[in-house]
């Protein structure tokens, strides 16, 4: 049985929310502005599903934005928290769960020997940034076009995520002196590489991007990309930044650097590291982290930095991964949704091509491929409203902009995949 669309709390909600919050949100990416209509306010989650205020239950494919690998609620986690707030929730000194979090991180990881955890990817990114300039002596940086990397000043230039969604390649309030030591390639492309080191290579501080892109959807990297873009770090001293707050632990064990084979100088991490709670973390080499302050000039800092309910999440989800093991089936139920969902378009007759990296993917409305941000901005998105919004009234819970991947997680079933399938089903040939 359908959904109804209105859902009458959620608009009073949203109503009451944009009185007191810029927007009725407190992240652009939930405002529902691709798609249109009112954000599901929810009131739970367990396992697969989220429910919202209204009473209706949704197959998720969002997972709070990708940290819920192993499903909301999973009790391990669950029990790790509450036993966390037995003894306090913050005490701004150190605590031993931060060091086991640590080491864990640093033995799964492979481009990581030391770590130092943040709040949120954001503060992940600008930090790694300040320490790679810090540690070149360099100022000038490379991104690529659609990889969002935060609402870092210098690194909110063609971003994709929310920024894309938006329409907004850049902010208002980010000085133009901001961005003018920041060069924007358009991603897989090797020729603008070379080009940019043959002309400003000895002046790179570093390089970062998302090894496999999230924020423009998913977008997977060719061949010769990142082997390249390693090569050319390695030979004009500047520090490679994989962006990972995505992919860190979720398309493998050790990240987009153990599926790819490409180890980065730095990585920084977000999402599953916390396990739903606000956790991030950079790190990398030691002769780089060992920069950081107070063991290096390098200066940062953060007074709720390793909340121990947060390293107690943090430490349950990923010490469950290793037990759990769940990647080859994370990839087999994956592919039955992208297999299921490009059978579904097909069937309809709409042109659609999807990218998939392990357990997250993207269905873009366009006939493909897509490899950059050019190409994923060629999709269809008014179309991609319209699926979104058939798919919510059928129960199934998208993230709400073409340019975002969804997560399969842990939790999902063979049977939560037929079903999304035969929704898809139903929905295409309503769209066709």
């Amino acid at each position: 049985m359908e959904h109804r669309s209105d859902r009458p709390g959620s608009a009073a909600e949203f109503t009451r929310a944009r009185q007191w919050i810029p927007g009725g949100v407190n992240s652009p990416a939930r405002a529902f502005g691709a798609v249109g209509g009112t954000p599901v306010f929810i009131a739970s989650g367990s396992g697969p599903f989220i429910t919202d205020i209204d009473g209706y239950q949704y197959i998720d494919y969002v997972g709070s934005w990708g940290p819920h690998i192993l499903g909301h609620r999973h009790p391990q986690v669950m029990q790790a928290i509450a036993d966390a707030c037995q003894h306090g929730t913050s005490f701004g000194a150190p605590t031993v769960a931060e060091t086991e979090l640590a080491e864990l991180v640093c033995r799964i990881v492979p481009g990581i020997e030391r770590v130092r955890m943040v709040n949120s990817g954001t503060e992940a990114t600008m930090s790694a940034i300040r320490l790679a300039r810090g540690f070149t002596g360099r100022d000038r940086i490379v991104k690529f076009a659609g990889c969002y990397h935060g609402h870092v000043d210098s690194l909110l230039v063609q971003a994709g995520s929310g920024a894309l969604t938006l329409g907004t390649p850049s902010s208002p309030g980010v000085p133009a002196g901001c961005t003018s030591d920041t060069l924007v390639l358009p991603f897989n492309d090797v020729s603008a590489i070379d080009q940019a080191f043959a002309e400003h290579g000895a002046s790179l501080a570093a390089v970062i991007l998302e090894p496999i892109c999230g924020n423009m959807g998913c977008v997977l990297p060719n061949d010769d990309f990142l082997r390249t873009l390693r090569q050319r770090c390695s030979e004009n001293g500047t520090v490679l930044i994989f962006d990972e707050v995505m992919t860190g632990f979720r398309v493998a064990l050790g990240g987009a650097q153990e599926r790819l084979n490409i180890t980065p100088d730095l990585t920084t991490l977000g999402k599953i590291i916390g396990g739903g709670l606000p956790v991030g973390a950079y790190g990398g080499r030691a002769e780089i982290m060992d920069c950081v302050s107070p063991a290096g000039p390098v200066y940062q800092a953060g007074t709720l930095s390793g909340n121990p309910l947060a390293m107690a999440s943090g430490l349950a989800v990923l010490r469950t991964l290793q037990q759990e093991s769940p990647w080859d089936r994370l990839e087999k139920h994956a592919g039955l949704l992208e297999a299921g969902l490009q059978d579904a378009a097909d069937q309809a007759g709409i042109p659609a091509c999807i990218n998939r990296a392990g357990s997250m993917l993207t269905l873009f409305f366009t006939s493909g491929p897509v490899t950059d941000l050019d190409t994923a901005t060629q999709a269809d998105t008014e179309r991609f409203a319209r699926w979104f919004h058939g798919m919510l009234r059928h129960g199934i819970y998208l993230p709400c902009s073409q340019f975002e991947a969804l997560f399969v997680s842990a939790a999902h079933t063979e049977d939560h995949i037929r079903e999304t399938v035969a929704a898809a089903q139903v929905v295409l040939k309503e769209l066709c």
